[in-house]
């Protein structure tokens, strides 16, 4: 997934069935010869840990679920969690199709893995208001290395480190978008949800069985227009409080402090929320507000310029810190669908300062000092 995996495990669950952790510990009992130094072994270790390629499919299976322990089965978390996220793909790609208004449509890969599961990627480029959609979602199991359970966890990941050296089975789900507007004046938006399972196998070190979800929302804007900004918290706010009043302090927080580039010493943007243990989101910071309002202010080469320097930092934060991407990378996933979040354009220039009391500069200052908008 493109998109990041927070870190609380929410609860412990009952063992994994015997075969399928047995399945799952094979390839930590590969023999190595004696004579291999450490670091060679460690190497290997990953090597045979790595998630297989993937198999391109002429069409979505009913589900990526299999019968044999590996998550199906009636009213299971993982087979709802897959329905769900299945259809809200469905659901966001046919609005946003809508929305572009130029008759372009989304393209489709299908893909599955030998080991377990797979993904559907949509991607829509070169629309009237969209230069780049795209609404991912796949569902993978099996067995990672401990550099990507590490990734998965963030944070949380590093404590205790060195007592689960070994491979961890798990079961990743999750749905991803990001939205880049053609318009500068037009965010940049991103969304995903997730779902993450963690197992040890029997009488191997590896990670003690666990669940969390997690999920989130963030506004990217290259120009700073608060009524658009306060109108995306407020609907975040609104979306929190339905389960709890603390929420959208909490998330938003926690998003400020997940979106900093600490290279440049900025967020990526303005904000939004990420949580664990959150269930759902309101789709109208999706079509609702900016991207609708501003598809049409015009603009000029220098606000497009300024765009792409922003997209600069997109791609930046992404490739360097985001969770969700290294994981992918570490587990050897569909890099296409791993990279289906950067921008089809971005731009780097030079020790670029925009002058203060700008438009630009207000928003370089607000993505350096977060603020609170509501």
């Amino acid at each position: 997934m493109a998109s990041s995996l927070l870190s609380t495990p929410s609860q412990t669950l009952a063992p994994a069935p015997a075969a399928a952790r047995l399945r799952a510990a094979r390839p930590a009992q590969v023999p190595f010869p004696r004579g291999l130094p450490r670091r060679s072994r460690a190497l290997r270790v990953r090597a045979s840990v790595a998630i297989e390629k993937e198999t391109p499919e002429s069409e979505p299976p009913p589900t990526f679920l299999r019968e044999d322990g590996q998550g199906a089965g009636s009213g299971s978390v993982r087979e709802r969690f897959e329905s769900m996220i299945r259809r809200v793909q469905g659901e966001v790609c046919a609005a946003l199709e809508e929305a572009d208004g130029s008759g372009a449509r989304f393209v489709e890969d299908v893909w599955s893995r030998p080991g377990g599961g797979g993904g559907i990627s949509r991607v829509l480029q070169d629309g009237r208001v969209f230069e780049k959609a795209g609404v991912n979602v796949s569902v993978v199991y099996g067995v990672m290395p401990p550099d990507a359970y590490r990734a998965a966890k963030g944070e949380a990941g590093k404590n205790g480190a060195a007592e689960k050296p070994g491979p961890v089975p798990f079961f990743a789900a999750g749905i991803s978008s990001v939205l880049h507007p053609k318009n500068p004046f037009a965010p940049t938006l991103h969304f995903n949800y997730r779902y993450f399972e963690t197992d040890a196998p029997k009488d191997a070190p590896g990670a003690p069985r666990s669940w969390w979800f997690g999920g989130g929302t963030d506004l990217t804007p290259s120009y700073v227009i608060e009524e658009d900004v306060k109108h995306f918290h407020s609907v975040q706010k609104q979306a929190c409080d339905k389960f709890d009043p603390s929420f959208y302090p909490k998330f938003k927080k926690w998003c400020d402090d997940y979106f900093y580039i600490k290279h440049r010493n900025e967020r990526r943007g303005l904000g939004g929320i990420f949580f664990d243990d959150l269930n759902s989101y309101d789709q109208e910071m999706l079509l609702g507000f900016a991207t609708e309002r501003r598809k049409d202010t015009p603009f000029n080469e220098d606000h497009k310029a300024w765009q792409q320097l922003r997209r600069g930092r997109y791609v930046e934060f992404n490739l360097v810190y985001d969770r969700g991407t290294t994981f992918g990378l570490k587990t050897g996933g569909r890099i296409e669908s791993i990279l289906v979040s950067l921008p089809l354009t971005a731009r780097w220039e030079y020790d670029h300062k925009p002058e203060e009391g700008t438009e630009e500069w207000k928003l370089l200052d607000a993505c350096m000092n977060p603020k609170e908008w509501l």
